[in-house]
């Protein structure tokens, strides 16, 4: 006993670092276990049974597929519309000095800090006056406005890290401002924009409130979800949220392993 006082008294910052990964880290191994699981009742949330029928019959709860495809597909869409608008902003606000520069920096953080509620009834009121019909179109605008926020921020911070001297010795050595960006700015910042995409697909595809109010009769994965709850959620829910985190998580490996073995090369 003495001893692990002891050793927490001297390691007690990644003690607590621990702790915090554990909490972080707990609801997901709930989750994942789950998706295994095979409730005693609809209503019940037990371990029950070992089961890999909820894997294997994925699609067998009446319209869960369908949800899901239509929110990885929207999802996608808003990803790709958002990281490439994101990236440029970020581009122009990080390098580059124009009249109205600190007005847009603040209006960049307005979607983030504006209450969701708040969000979605705005623009619910805004898709109504001009006469939109509800549905995927609106849903995908409104994914898209608030994911460019995130991707800004995240991008801008990986710009405002890089060493502005790599480049200016690229370009002494006679490379063109389009080798440059190809061969050193792009390799820099492609982790900055890796992450900013999966940030805004997993807050797209993880969206309610926004969604709620502006889908009309499009049913997307989180409400269907919310529907699901008022009669019990299938097991097979799990199993999407299990294999979505291992889909990120494998694509961030990649990323940093590619990243490393460039290092290496470079080195």
């Amino acid at each position: 006993m003495h001893r692990i006082r002891r050793w927490v008294a001297d390691h007690w910052v990644l003690a607590i670092g621990l702790m915090v990964l554990l909490y972080l880290f707990l609801p997901i191994a709930v989750v994942a276990g789950l998706s295994f699981n095979r409730p005693s009742s609809r209503l019940s949330y037990d371990f029950n049974e070992f089961t890999t029928e909820n894997w294997t019959n994925l699609c067998g709860p009446a319209d869960l597929c369908a949800a899901v495809g239509r929110s990885a597909w929207i999802g996608l869409l808003a990803t790709v519309a958002a990281t490439m608008l994101g990236t440029l902003m970020a581009f122009a606000l990080a390098r580059h000095r124009f009249r109205g520069r600190a007005a847009t920096n603040l209006l960049i953080f307005l979607p983030m800090a504006t209450p969701e509620l708040v969000m979605g009834t705005s623009l619910l009121a805004l898709f109504t006056s001009a006469g939109l019909q509800l549905g995927f179109v609106t849903i995908l605008i409104a994914h898209i406005m608030f994911c460019v926020s995130f991707v800004v921020v995240t991008v801008k911070a990986r710009l405002a890290g890089m060493d502005a001297r790599l480049e200016e010795a690229a370009m002494d050595l006679y490379a063109t401002p389009a080798q440059t960006f190809r061969r050193v700015t792009l390799p820099l910042v492609l982790p900055g924009i890796v992450a900013a995409a999966l940030l805004a697909f997993s807050l797209s595809f993880d969206d309610f409130i926004i969604t709620n109010f502006n889908s009309g009769n499009t049913v997307t994965f989180p409400m269907y979800v919310w529907g699901a709850n008022q009669r019990g959620i299938p097991p097979q829910v799990n199993v999407v949220g299990t294999a979505m985190f291992a889909v990120a998580l494998l694509l961030v490996l990649a990323t940093n392993v590619r990243g490393r073995r460039r290092g290496a090369r470079v080195a």
